[in-house]
């Protein structure tokens, strides 16, 4: 990847790129892989860019598709190597460490048990985009997206009342 290229069409996104992978990640280094991936994946299909929509509603799209799949890859990696045992030290860690997160360490982790359209949804909620953006990218219309955020927002807050698991 030529650093041109970088400066000039991810450098201006990075912030863009580093919310939806800190969304879909637990630890800095699976970040640090996904950011990689994400950019790698910006370089190579450069080509595939057709200039209907904007740039930046690419680069959404890219991003949130890129983290989905190692998402998904991560998942089925952890089931084969998974032991209960060491589950239930590893939440018994968390839960100790979780009452010491910041807000926003904490809005984080219930964006993490969303579902993972439901939690593309809401990053570019967040990032304030117009919900007519929001159903371009995720090829829906803008009314499901109003309906899809009021419930969205709702778990979120059940979620860091605590109401949920």
């Amino acid at each position: 990847m030529s650093s041109d290229f970088y400066t000039s069409q991810i450098l201006p996104y990075v912030e863009i790129i580093i919310k939806i992978c800190r969304a879909y990640t637990d630890t800095q280094e699976d970040f640090e892989d996904y950011y990689q991936e994400v950019c790698l994946q910006i370089w190579r299909t450069r080509t595939n860019y057709n200039g209907k929509a904007e740039w930046s509603t690419w680069i959404y799209r890219l991003s949130l598709n890129v983290c989905m799949t190692l998402l998904k890859k991560r998942r089925t990696k952890r089931k084969h190597f998974s032991s209960a045992a060491v589950n239930a030290e590893v939440l018994s860690a968390k839960d100790d460490a979780n009452k010491k997160e910041a807000p926003i360490a904490q809005l984080y982790k219930a964006i993490r048990q969303l579902s993972e359209v439901d939690r593309a949804v809401i990053l570019l909620y967040l990032e304030e985009q117009s919900y007519k953006d929001i159903a371009e990218i995720m090829g829906t219309n803008p009314n499901n997206i109003g309906v899809r955020i009021k419930r969205i927002k709702t778990r979120l807050k059940k979620l860091l009342d605590g109401q949920l698991d």
